[in-house]
């Protein structure tokens, strides 16, 4: 055993040069607390059991020592040797608990402060969240010795310790290690329609009016958010609450919105009652949350247009047999949508994410009357996610991901069973890493990315395998009482880092015949693979994921280990987010369908720009959109908020136009959902502060691009 050269893995995931001295001194002081003295030839008969590796974890070698002791009979040593590894392994927890717990509250802000995974969703820092970070290393732990437990036990030891070691090497990153829940789900919230809370865990029962209806749903999202680590998304919402309306004032209720129904000395109308429903669920589902460590819940909702919704419900039938009412349902999208834009110009509310799903037919939107509202509500303000699809065979349900639907079929049994669907975890490739190593080893990328999509295949066969485990034992009542179905979730194959390992290979991140092969031969070598591991129990799906935490990560050890890195984040886009040269036409195209067709998981544009469109201008990118089949996307211009007066202005501004304060901060996206600036982490801040947001020329950018698109504009 030669320990030249050799580096091992410390417990913080630093490398070190091995020292066989540490063992030997390690060894004698074991021998001498049971009374005893190593001789230079225990010594040479106890290590000569054990092998070094390059780059082998300092646990492993360890634990190679205690097996050499006990098959060298040396059992009171032995176990010495194990009670002193246990006081020194609980002192390192305990030093490294006060001094994260030192730093977290010296820290700007609790992303920041966040060690493992942190996300502006957290404004606050506070007791509670400190108490909610400070399991969060043991959680990953555990997670990784189930998961590896599985791994060992379905694929042998040898593609357990070949994950753990792409982890520990940042070829492969595991989302959301921190929590033991699944990931997201866009749940149908029928059982609940028909039973309440009482099968997962509540004792509220099933709404039977208006009332009822808003204070069971709040409840409800909040049972449902504390048992998944992502999104909840309630596809069904608006059309629940229309029915309870509905029920309350006839299925005309929205032509007589003036109507004053309350006798009271609040003298309401029709529509008063409805906006106030509209706060009582909005502001509540915007409160932080003891069981999602003081956060929000990550609350999604859908509009849809006439046809989407009669594809997806148009078979839906309610308990008392009625069906859903388009026209009112209609009405009732429109105000809520209007309602939240102005009501978010009162005050931060960054729930819910919102989704309009369009369905596009030859260059443009079916629907035209929500392809103008769609239009509309943008040119007003307002900040919410575009989804277009040929057909409502997918849905979005988090952020950007998106779900295939595998039956649009209503069962009066099962509720609305397409929208019952979502993403159990999320398994993520670092491919700049993975791309550059291939070439480090002088082989082509494409093979070594294929062992690595191949690992990770299995690896999300072994979660689930321990997902259904936890169903059997009853640990997940969301799955069991049918919010969820497990079989239409997906297990999700993340990527990060594709243009960072693009710029590596010198290819221009732009529409061009080079980036899109390149980009299709990565993400169509995934999906063949999602297709190979299929099953009638199994889905898998490719996201290009959010990587608020893991972008700046992926960067950070990349560099440390010598690897090319442009940036300090890693984009989650297509195009370079600081990248000036590109106009608002070519970021459509870049996230179109030559560059998106294999990610089945969804991918999201993010059109930053200086200043709102006009109406007819987003009608017209609208069209872009679906020509260039870009199917998921948003327009961000930052709202200045004033530190000072709170006022809030949906204008990218440079001071208050309230007060004249320069003490301003600004409300955009830091990914799917929206904060301040200044709850964003401080690698985070940095990003932002990079982002290129496209001037005034973007308006001429749209009317010089119209020539390109003469036969649809």
């Amino acid at each position: 055993m030669s320990n030249a050269e050799l580096l091992v893995v410390k417990r913080d995931g630093k490398k070190a040069p091995f020292s066989i001295d540490k063992i030997k001194n390690a060894i004698r002081k074991a021998f001498l607390s049971v009374g005893s003295f190593a001789s230079e030839e225990d010594l040479a008969n106890i290590l000569h059991r054990v092998n070094i590796r390059g780059e082998m974890n300092v646990e492993d070698i360890q634990n190679q020592v205690e097996r050499s002791l006990m098959a060298e009979n040396y059992f009171a040593v032995a176990k010495s040797y194990i009670l002193y590894r246990q006081k020194h392994s609980e002192d390192r927890e305990t030093r490294d608990r006060i001094k994260f717990l030192i730093d977290y509250c010296a820290a700007g802000n609790a992303a920041t402060g966040s060690k493992f995974d942190a996300n502006a969703n957290v404004d606050k820092k506070n007791i509670a969240t400190l108490i909610g970070e400070l399991p969060k290393g043991n959680f990953i732990r555990l997670n990784r010795r189930l998961l590896t437990d599985r791994l060992s036990n379905m694929f042998g030891k040898e593609l357990a310790d070949k994950y753990l070691s792409f982890l520990n090497q940042h070829f492969i990153y595991k989302n959301d290690e921190t929590s033991l829940a699944p990931y997201c789900a866009s749940i149908t919230m029928y059982p609940w329609l028909l039973e309440g809370t009482s099968k997962i865990g509540g004792n509220s029962t099933a709404p039977t009016n208006l009332k009822s209806f808003c204070g069971g749903f709040i409840n409800m999202v909040f049972i449902v958010s504390s048992m998944l680590s992502g999104a909840c998304a309630t596809p069904e919402f608006l059309m629940y609450l229309n029915y309870f309306i509905s029920k309350e004032y006839g299925d005309d209720y929205y032509k007589r919105s003036t109507e004053i129904v309350d006798l009271s000395k609040r003298n309401r109308s029709i529509d008063k009652v409805i906006t106030d429903c509209f706060e009582q669920i909005v502001y509540s589902l915007n409160q932080p949350t003891g069981a999602r460590n003081f956060q929000a819940v990550f609350w999604n909702i859908a509009y849809y247009d006439k046809y989407y919704f009669d594809s997806l419900f148009g078979e839906f039938i309610f308990p008392d047999g009625s069906k859903p009412e388009w026209e009112s349902l209609n009405w009732l999208q429109k105000r809520f949508m209007t309602w939240f834009n102005n009501e978010r110009t009162k005050t931060m509310l960054t729930f819910p994410v919102e989704t309009m799903a369009l369905l596009a037919d030859n260059g443009d939107i079916k629907d035209k009357e929500y392809g103008d509202f769609t239009a509309k509500m943008y040119s007003e303000g307002h900040s919410f996610f575009t989804y277009l699809s040929d057909n409502a065979d997918s849905l979005s349900s988090c952020c950007r991901l998106r779900n295939e639907i595998q039956d649009n079929g209503f069962s009066y049994t099962l509720g609305a069973g397409g929208v019952s669907t979502g993403s159990k975890s999320v398994l993520t490739i670092n491919l700049n890493r993975c791309v550059q190593q291939a070439k480090r080893e002088g082989i082509p990328y494409i093979n070594f990315l294929e062992e690595v999509v191949d690992l990770v295949h299995k690896v999300q066969l072994g979660y689930n395998e321990n997902l259904k485990e936890l169903q059997e034992k009853g640990m997940l009542p969301l799955f069991d009482a049918g919010y969820i179905n497990m079989k239409r979730q997906y297990l999700t194959i993340g990527v990060n880092g594709l243009v960072e390992a693009a710029e590596f290979l010198g290819i221009e991140i732009n529409d061009n015949p080079e980036y899109a092969s390149f980009a299709s031969e990565v993400l169509g070598l995934i999906e063949t693979y999602n297709k190979k591991y299929r099953s009638k129990d199994v889905m898998f799906n490719c996201e290009m994921i959010p990587a608020e935490n893991v972008g700046v990560k992926h960067a950070k050890w990349d560099r440390e280990d010598g690897y090319f890195v442009p940036r300090d984040c890693y984009n989650s886009y297509f195009y370079i987010v600081e990248d000036e040269s590109l106009n608002v036409i070519d970021k459509f195209k870049v996230h179109g369908e030559k560059y998106i067709e294999h990610l089945t998981g969804g991918s999201a544009l993010h059109m930053n720009l200086e200043e709102h469109l006009s109406e007819a201008q987003y009608r017209h990118l609208l069209k872009v959109a679906a020509i260039e089949k870009c199917n998921y996307f948003t327009f961000n211009i930052p709202n200045t908020i004033c530190n000072d007066c709170e006022n809030i202005d949906k204008r990218y501004l440079k001071e208050c136009p309230k007060c004249k304060s320069k003490n301003i901060d600004y409300l955009t996206r830091i990914i799917g959902y929206m904060k301040r600036v200044g709850s964003f982490s401080d690698a985070r801040q940095k990003e932002a502060a990079k982002r290129y947001y496209a001037k005034k020329k973007a308006q001429g950018q749209v009317k010089v691009n119209k020539e390109e698109y003469a036969q649809i504009l």
